[in-house]
């Protein structure tokens, strides 16, 4: 849920910024002669764009994860389960060496769990409903441990730092075939034509998808990552088990096929753009360490 949040505010981000770097001509520098685009210039500006695009999605990571999923944040735990949960985020907390995060339940019937903030100092661990309801005490744990493990490991920066990167040659590359395409396919001889703009949209969006396919690997790598951590904070056991309570789940034709809390099935191409290995691999995974 976290990676979907991120990626959805970036792309918003990039698309905004793209569109006021255009009507305030700054791209005309790249364009001063007339015939030849300035690469180094291009660079940067895609640098700038790229790079600004993914920190300020970084930075209201919280935030939107908390008004877009409706987060519930626990000050003060009102019931036995409120206190529970506080208590091992607490625990956890401290086993690993940071600042108690806010801890939140948001309201879901699928199992749900994710973990957000720009700073392993300053991040959020929520939980759904549908989680709390599906899944016993130690299966829960588990789940949080996860979390509290991509929190730990500052897997939200490191996915911000690669986004950056990611955005910075996306943006650079379209631009570049937008240019070519203006000035070899329809003759723009001096600044941008109609063109420009279409064909550099449009291979924005073309290799922002291909680009997508790294930042969606190093994503499962990650979530390999946090299932061990889980597995050291709870217990292998609670764990596995866990991930084998998600695949039940997806199993019952009463909840969605896709669930975000730990990941989905899917092979093939599809599988490409998944931010989660398949419950399978991850199971076996854990197994075998």
């Amino acid at each position: 849920m976290r990676i979907l949040l991120f990626l959805a505010t970036n792309a918003a981000i990039l698309i905004v910024i793209s569109i006021v770097f255009n009507i305030l001509g700054i791209k005309s520098t790249l364009d001063a002669q007339g015939v030849n685009i300035d690469l180094n210039t291009l660079l940067l500006v895609s640098a700038i764009i790229g790079m600004t695009g993914s920190f300020i999605s970084l930075v209201m990571s919280k935030w939107t994860a908390k008004q877009a999923m409706g987060v519930y944040v626990i000050t003060q735990p009102e019931n036995q389960t409120e206190q529970w949960l506080f208590d091992v985020v607490a625990r956890q907390a401290q086993v690993v060496g940071i600042n108690m995060p806010e801890v939140g339940i948001f309201d879901a019937p699928e199992p749900n769990a994710f973990a957000t903030g720009m700073d392993k100092n300053s991040a959020l661990v929520a939980v759904s409903t549908g989680l709390l309801g599906m899944m016993d005490a130690d299966e829960v744990e588990a789940v949080i441990g996860h979390e509290m493990t991509h929190v730990s490991n500052g897997d939200m920066v490191t996915m911000a730092l690669m986004q950056g990167v990611v955005n910075t040659f996306v943006y650079f590359f379209a631009t570049l075939i937008g240019y070519v395409v203006d000035r070899a396919v329809f003759k723009t001889e001096r600044g941008y034509g109609p063109a420009y703009y279409i064909v550099q949209m449009v291979a924005q969006i073309a290799l922002g998808i291909l680009a997508s396919m790294l930042v969606m690997w190093f994503s499962r790598y990650r979530e390999f990552k946090a299932d061990a951590g889980g597995a050291q904070l709870a217990g292998r056991q609670k764990m596995i088990s866990a991930l084998r309570a998600l695949q039940r789940a997806q199993e019952a034709p009463e909840l969605p096929g896709q669930l975000a809390a730990f990941g989905i099935n899917g092979g093939g191409v599809r599988k490409l753009f998944m931010s989660h290995p398949p419950l399978e691999e991850r199971i076996e995974r854990l197994q075998n360490q």
